[in-house]
């Protein structure tokens, strides 16, 4: 099976953040982020409860992240936390382990 080397896979930053709407499911959550990250190409990987919060984290291209970041911070239910290279210390950071 041929696989694609990591240089030709794009480079992609890992966004934790918080969702402050009390009751939300992932459905409605990954439908909030579609009306914000319109021409965005992302993909939600975890969205947990912790302390009482509901957490996520998005893969997005390096290319959108400063844009992803504004658009979710304009967004008035959603706020970001952390961000990273690596999903596993986006993981730690909000303690979705």
């Amino acid at each position: 099976m041929v696989t694609v080397n990591k240089a030709a896979r794009g480079k992609h930053r890992w966004i934790g953040f918080q969702v402050c709407d009390s009751d939300i499911s992932r459905t409605k959550c990954e439908q909030m982020l579609s009306k914000s990250l319109l021409e965005i190409s992302w993909r939600l990987f975890d969205f947990k409860i912790v302390d009482g919060a509901h957490r996520g984290i998005l893969k997005v291209p390096l290319n959108d992240y400063k844009q992803t970041l504004s658009l979710i911070n304009s967004n008035e239910s959603l706020n970001t936390l952390t961000s990273s290279g690596k999903i596993r210390l986006v993981r730690e950071r909000l303690s979705l382990k």
